[in-house]
């Protein structure tokens, strides 16, 4: 496919955001050297480090692994997170470690691959996927690393999952990734634009909320349209606001998608659709969706809170203050977005909190996602969308586990904390409705 960028606003950045429409073919004819050398690694589990496109389009190829069958007995485990039992939680003395960054210089990714190196150590153990001349790449090659994969640079993060960012793991996991590019090739790309036109034109008519419906097997897939979506459209007052859900929901400010998956394989197909969907939307918009503007914002939010230390405690409330905020701030056309800087494995509990809060309020669309993760994907929409959110930041209540971050002044427990006050700031300087909860456990909301 040929991309042409007078589909977006003068000054829009598609003049060096397209090499997504050329990955695939791409990859075909790298899928040998790919196959070949993830046979090479010893390791039965692989360890990814990364964040926002680089950590989601795998977890969606991990999950599908396992849901549609193992393809090689590997196992892909994502941390794409700063939460201290998260991080220390991860297996990295038994895996092959990825350490994946466009931008060579993500706060996340690199604190997590300098704390990883202390726990492995063999550096033939490491292989890193990053733009060229990065200084991840630099730092690769001095290290002498198993290899270092520098993906074209005319990609943005969450449109690379068809580039080396996914299909280097998809390789380790024994996908055939002729099969994943030719899908994605051979895909109905009429009916993609169609898909983005659709979701575009709800919106305008006031159906911007998309219930992206996934049958529970690949119900993965929908965290990784979550992002494309929220993170593309969310900006200049305007965006579409993505609600993966494994049932069916509906209302007047709904538009639905409904995404069916039976195989692994057909995952490059679904990928490609929806890149090319949500171009597509962006241009019917009439903004530019592969930029994002207000994600800045909370990093450097973060790092002036950091520059500060001791943290300053933020104010917060008891689980019994949600059900009243929420009571006193929803509007009609309002969604809810839950901000979960939690460990992960509280995936059912997060979705029943989800549920709940929308079956309370008469079926108002409601996300959920941890943080930091959401800061490189729906934050966007959230700050540079339409002010129809109202946040629930939920922190933790006892104090966290410590866990020391070499050549840091903080550890992974302040910096989360950072994190979470870093955005608050930033989601109130634009006049957003925020309520930061305190818990124990997500029990004491349900």
């Amino acid at each position: 496919m040929r991309g042409s960028t007078t589909l977006w606003p003068i000054g829009s950045v598609a003049g060096s955001r397209l090499g997504w429409l050329e990955s695939p073919k791409e990859m075909e004819k790298e899928a040998n050297d790919l196959r070949h050398w993830a046979d090479s690694i010893d390791q039965e589990v692989v360890v990814l480090l990364g964040m926002g496109g680089s950590s989601l389009g795998p977890a969606v190829l991990a999950a599908f692994a396992q849901s549609f069958g193992a393809l090689n007995g590997r196992r892909l485990v994502v941390c794409d997170t700063t939460e201290p039992s998260t991080v220390v939680n991860t297996p990295f003395e038994d895996a092959f470690i990825l350490v994946s960054s466009k931008s060579g210089t993500t706060l996340e990714s690199s604190v997590l691959f300098d704390y990883a190196v202390t726990r492995q150590r063999d550096v033939r153990r490491y292989a890193i996927i990053t733009d060229p001349g990065t200084p991840l790449s630099l730092d690769g090659k001095a290290k002498r690393v198993n290899r270092v994969f520098e993906n074209r640079s005319d990609i943005g993060g969450r449109y690379s999952v068809l580039s080396y960012f996914g299909m280097v793991p998809a390789a380790l996991l024994g996908y055939d990734v002729a099969e994943l590019a030719g899908r994605a090739l051979e895909g109905d790309h009429h009916e993609a634009v169609e898909l983005g036109i659709e979701l575009a034109q709800g919106a305008l008519e006031g159906r911007d909320k998309a219930t992206i419906l996934v049958e529970d097997k690949a119900s993965a897939f929908g965290l990784w349209v979550e992002q494309l979506l929220a993170e593309s459209t969310g900006k200049l007052g305007r965006g579409i606001v993505p609600v993966p859900t494994d049932e069916l929901e509906s209302g007047e400010d709904r538009e639905q998608v409904h995404v069916e998956l039976t195989a692994a394989h057909e995952v490059g197909a679904a990928f490609y659709r929806f890149e090319i969907a949500t171009a597509i939307a962006g241009h019917v918009l009439g903004l530019d969706p592969f930029d994002e503007p207000n994600v800045a914002e909370s990093k450097a939010n973060t790092n002036r809170v950091l520059a500060d230390l001791p943290l300053v405690a933020q104010s917060s409330e008891q689980p019994s203050a949600l059900a009243p905020f929420l009571a006193d701030e929803l509007r009609p056309g309002d969604y809810v977005s839950i901000q979960a800087y939690l460990p992960y494995g509280s995936e059912t509990q997060l979705e029943r909190l989800r549920k709940k809060i929308r079956d309370d309020h008469g079926g108002i669309a409601v996300t959920a996602g941890y943080g930091p993760r959401f800061l490189h994907s729906t934050g966007q929409l959230h700050k540079g969308g339409p002010n129809s959110v109202v946040a629930v930041q939920l922190v933790a209540n006892s104090p966290r586990e410590q866990l020391a971050i070499p050549d840091k002044d903080y550890d992974f427990a302040t910096l989360i904390e950072a994190q979470a006050i870093g955005d608050r700031e930033s989601l109130l300087s634009h006049g957003r409705r925020v309520v930061t909860i305190a818990i124990d456990e997500l029990s004491e909301l349900l």
